[in-house]
This record gives structure tokens, sequence and C-alpha cells, in this order.
């Protein structure tokens, strides 16, 4: 057994929107084939749409050792990565220690994937609450080039553009 039977039942699923289901076989195909770097990487695919970020990684990860020269596959585990520093760091908002250790996880978040707007705009708002508007500003402006029509970072960008004004002139 190669496991291709369970891939084309995956698809299946996915394409009835069962993507539960479609976990099971592509699991399913990793049992029957657990060295095939492909079925990994798409079973990582599948958990980080159902944003089981967690199981993702593991499986990304897994497909680049198997296949270390798969830029596809290396591109997604950093996108993955990103997705987690970003869901990290949205919960350290408590004391400044923790707020620079946020900012950090989302700079290297952005730096694997600088196309996740979602780190942009937290990043905007972390540099805010450091009262480092310009940086924040920045980033607002990053997250508004990505998405020009994205409501929350217009307003950021709005924001921190009049917080700096402020901040030069007193």
């Amino acid at each position: 057994m190669d496991g291709e039977d369970e891939i084309k039942q995956a698809y299946a699923s996915i394409l009835d929107a069962d993507f539960e289901r479609a976990i099971d076989w592509f699991e399913q195909a990793v049992r029957v084939d657990p060295d095939n770097a492909d079925y990994h990487y798409k079973l990582s695919v599948t958990y980080a749409r159902s944003n089981r970020l967690d199981k993702a990684i593991k499986h990304a990860r897994l497909a680049c050792k198997l296949q270390a020269d798969h830029d596809v596959y290396r591109l997604h585990a950093d996108a993955v990565e990103a997705r987690l520093l970003v869901r990290d760091a949205g919960t350290q908002w408590d004391d400044s220690r923790q707020l620079y250790r946020a900012v950090e996880q989302l700079k290297q978040a952005v730096c694997l994937d600088p196309l996740l707007t979602e780190a942009y705009l937290l990043l905007a708002i972390a540099y805010g609450e450091q009262g480092q508007y310009e940086l924040a500003l920045q980033a607002a402006k990053d997250a508004v080039k990505l998405e020009p029509q994205n409501a929350q970072a217009n307003r950021l960008a709005g924001r921190y553009r009049a917080k700096l004004k402020r901040y030069l002139r007193s």
C-alpha cells in the first residue's frame, strides 16, 4: 500500500467541504507511508486551514525533514510558524517585558511570512503601546500596503499618524 487511495479520499472529502474527514484520510495516508513528505505536507495544509496550528507545524516540519530541499514545504512551514508566533504574541500584553517579547515574536513572524497582515497589525498595536509611534505607523502602513481596503489597518495608520504628529510637536 502506498497511501494514494487515502489521498484520493481526502481530496474527495475536501470537495465535499468535509475537512475533518479529509484530515482523517490524510492521517491514514501518513500511517500507510510515514516517510512520504508530500503526505505530511498535505496533512499540514489541511490542519492549518482548520486552524489547528500545533498539529500543522508538526507535519510541516516532518515534511521539511523528509525532503529538506523542497522550497514549497519550507515556505509552508514558515507560514505556519509565523501564524503560531502571531497567536502566541497576541496573548502577551500584560507588562512591558511581555510586550517586548511579543514585539520580537511579531518581527520574527513578519520575517517568516511577509504577507501576514495580522502580524503587521499586532506589531503596530504593540509599538503603539510602547510609545514608538513611528514604528507603529510603519507597521500599520505595511498592513495597508498588503490590504488597502482593510479598515483596521487604515484606522491604525490614521491613529499612529496623528499620535506621531502630536508627539513631534511637543
